[in-house]
């Protein structure tokens, strides 16, 4: 386990409103949800992966979360963990992913989605460098609120939104506290379990968000298992966007075609709303 001990960049100052915050702002203006697409950095490759980025900012994704490839992934299903060690074989690391958001160069906020040990590995002024790469938030899936207070604050202190996760079966004071420490959007996991798609969206959803929704103020975006334009927009009734990972990175593997297609589908399935 690397030492709790954190450096910050100095040259790193918090903006006083973040791209994701004023994204969520504009929609909620229009009255609209966010599409929140995830795909793996390098895959189906790293040339590839920059095109997809762009296609699918194109096509109507409000915010796109880049997995950074790894070795480990356990809060993900089967597809998410084949893209990565696809990914892995070409050689994609954090450092690459990065490189891959700055060529992308998209007008959407960025968030970078990781486990921990990559970040850590990455150095200290690794959340700095992924801010320079048009990073805007960063949401770690091993890290609990109150795990490491350290570095916690390290990221808090980045300048980048700090996304958090939320599951079914947190109380609401927990969900208080969690939320108190995000920002961005509050990512609730609709389901246990780990990622990947399903027939259908839990019955009880609608009560879990509306105990989230009594517990924070910042925009609900609502994932695990949504794959269908149909399921997009049931569950963009209940929150205030939805993140489609698995079932992009599934058409992603047949093709960048595919993917953007479907970014497209769940576009207009929401905006049906």
């Amino acid at each position: 386990m690397a030492s709790t001990s954190v450096i910050t960049s100095p040259d790193v100052s918090v903006p006083s409103a973040s791209r994701l915050s004023a994204r969520f702002a504009a929609l909620a203006a229009e009255g609209r949800r966010a599409l929140v697409c995830y795909v793996t950095a390098g895959h189906p490759d790293p040339e590839q992966s920059v095109t997809l980025l762009r296609g699918i900012a194109a096509a109507g994704a409000d915010v796109i979360e880049v997995g950074v490839p790894f070795s480990d992934p356990m809060a993900d299903g089967p597809v998410i963990q084949q893209s990565s060690q696809v990914a892995l074989d070409h050689g994609v690391s954090l450092e690459r992913t990065l490189q891959i958001v700055s060529e992308a160069a998209l007008d959407v906020p960025v968030v970078l989605f990781s486990y921990l040990n990559p970040i850590i590995a990455g150095g200290p002024d690794v959340l700095a460098r992924a801010r320079a790469a048009g990073v805007d938030g960063v949401l770690v899936t091993d890290l609990p609120v109150g795990a490491d207070p350290a570095r916690e604050a390290w990221f808090g202190e980045s300048g980048l939104d700090f996304v958090r996760l939320v599951a079914p079966t947190t109380p609401a004071p927990r969900m208080e506290e969690i939320a108190r420490h995000g920002g961005g959007f509050v990512y609730l996991i609709s389901r246990l379990g780990v990622t990947g798609e399903r027939a259908s969206l839990p019955d009880d959803l609608p009560d879990t968000v509306a105990r989230l929704r009594a517990s924070t103020s910042l925009p609900i975006c609502i994932g695990f298992g949504i794959s269908t334009p149909e399921q997009a927009k049931a569950a963009a009734l209940l929150g205030d966007g939805v993140v489609v990972g698995s079932a992009l990175v599934r058409a992603a593997g047949r093709s960048v075609q595919d993917a953007i297609a479907l970014t497209a589908a769940l576009r207009a399935a929401i905006d049906e709303i």
